[in-house]
């Protein structure tokens, strides 16, 4: 894979097509090009568009078995070009290797759950007797596809946040156009060759790269009946202004934090902590960003963590005991290199990293870092997290609700009565308890509260987004 040059075509209604424009895409390692994608305009998206919303009877008719098996066939491809898969991502994205697998194995996962759900979307018999008024009545509830829907992915997971969107659609009869993030377009591209091979009706998907600035009818158009985006929140709640009646999925980033109480065994939580903190180089809106430590452990994990950084060496993703790789360009290693030097004008101590080298950022630790300061109040999303000491169970717990953000948060007790005030108090979509909140499982409900989004993902939960109920009421006359 690396250094191989490829031309990728987009998909436009189902349909392999050039444009006359190319996208150049760069391995964000060395920075050469790897591969050029054909890119989308304003005539391509409005085909698009308007074939997704001629589409809608077709795909709402297509029998579940048939959108099963469209699915499955996805998973067979991917499962054949696994590795070709990794190697994408490791290109285009950054990501070490050993995230790049990981990923793949999340998409076949993501797909396989979508196949499985496809055939299970029932509804309801709701008893009427519940009156003398409602008597003589029988009532069923089944859910129905929303119809032509726009789907716009970032560039942190380009395989399997496509996969979130584009299966539970294929699974629920929703038409789509997906528009996958410009600086990581080649996976998004290489599942729609897959799809391309499936009978599915004209007009079912299209996967467009293009400039944000041609993308405002995603979000507008009225034909689209629902918008489903991943990004940062500055930029998903313009798009909920602006989506009119649209319905609206919003996943937009978090500042997670963990909680370590005295309780815990340290040798397990310490690898838990390395990986939440630094997989992926930081680029997980549920990475570990905040380390909340009971004081009296609090020495011991600053010891633990810093041994333990040593085995996450940065560099080159392409080799395999990289665990680092670069960001997705050099301004977001710019910002955050300034973001550690801030806290450190502010009094911050820097406990190891905080150096640069182009987009790569070291593994960086920190304390003492003043409430204020945006490596502790704002979205890393890079390889940086903060240290700090508490002495009183429910003063950690208001720490962690000082965010703005609420998307997962991780306790580390063996306190039953604890794990269940943790739950009961932390304003986030997710608890986790004796794990960093940098966990996901493709099945469950996935979103968050407050500048964290709108709604869930996970495959049974999206398709609940892209279908409504619709009720039956049958009326017996009297005898």
């Amino acid at each position: 894979m690396e250094g191989v040059m490829r031309t990728l075509p987009l998909y436009l209604a189902g349909e392999p097509r050039t444009s006359g424009q190319e996208l150049p895409v760069l391995d964000k390692y060395t920075q050469a090009t790897f591969a050029r994608v054909a890119k989308a305009g304003p005539r391509e998206l409005e085909q698009a568009i308007t074939a997704a919303h001629g589409a809608r009877a077709a795909c709402a008719a297509l029998p579940a078995w048939k959108r099963r098996d469209a699915l499955l066939h996805v998973v067979r491809r991917c499962e054949e070009q696994r590795e070709e898969l990794a190697r994408t991502l490791c290109a285009e994205a950054g990501k070490p290797l050993c995230d790049s697998r990981g990923e793949v194995t999340r998409l076949i996962d993501t797909l396989r759950i979508a196949a499985e759900e496809a055939t299970r979307i029932g509804g309801e018999w709701i008893p009427m007797d519940v009156s003398p008024r409602t008597q003589g009545r029988m009532a069923l509830s089944r859910r129905v596809p929303v119809g032509a829907c726009a789907f716009i992915t970032p560039f942190n997971f380009p395989l399997n946040l496509a996969a979130h969107k584009l299966a539970p659609a294929l699974a629920a009869g929703c038409p789509f156009v997906l528009k996958p993030a410009s600086a990581t377009p080649v996976s998004a591209l290489m599942l729609g060759s897959y799809l391309a091979e499936c009978e599915l009706p004209p007009g079912s998907f299209s996967i467009l790269p293009m400039d944000a600035a041609d993308a405002a009818p995603l979000v507008e158009d009225p034909r689209l009946s629902l918008l489903s985006f991943t990004g940062s929140p500055t930029v998903g709640w313009d798009m909920k202004r602006r989506a009119g009646r649209k319905k609206v999925a919003l996943e937009l980033g978090g500042n997670a934090a963990v909680i370590i109480e005295p309780d815990t065994q340290l040798e397990d939580c310490i690898e838990r902590l390395l990986f939440g903190a630094f997989y992926q180089s930081g680029q997980s809106c549920i990475k570990t960003q905040r380390i909340l430590v009971h004081a009296s452990l609090y020495e011991e994990v600053r010891a633990r963590l810093l041994a333990g950084l040593s085995r996450w060496p940065s560099g080159n993703p392409h080799e395999e005991h990289v665990r680092l790789g670069p960001l997705i360009d050099e301004r977001e290693a710019m910002r955050l290199e300034h973001w550690i030097r801030e806290a450190q004008s502010r009094g911050a101590r820097v406990l190891c990293g905080g150096n640069r080298s182009g987009a790569v950022l070291e593994a960086t630790l920190l304390e003492q870092v003043p409430p204020g300061c945006a490596i502790l109040d704002e979205e890393a999303f890079g390889p940086v997290a903060v240290l700090s000491a508490y002495t009183d169970f429910e003063a950690a717990l208001q720490e962690v609700n000082r965010s703005r953000f609420g998307l997962q948060a991780g306790v580390f007790t063996r306190d039953i009565h604890k794990a269940q005030r943790a739950w009961s108090e932390l304003e986030v979509g997710a608890v986790l308890i004796g794990d960093v909140p940098s966990f996901r499982a493709d099945h469950l409900p996935y979103g968050g509260v407050k500048d964290s989004g709108l709604g869930r993902e996970g495959v049974r939960s999206a398709i609940e987004e892209l279908t409504e109920p619709r009720l039956l009421v049958i009326r017996t006359p009297p005898a």
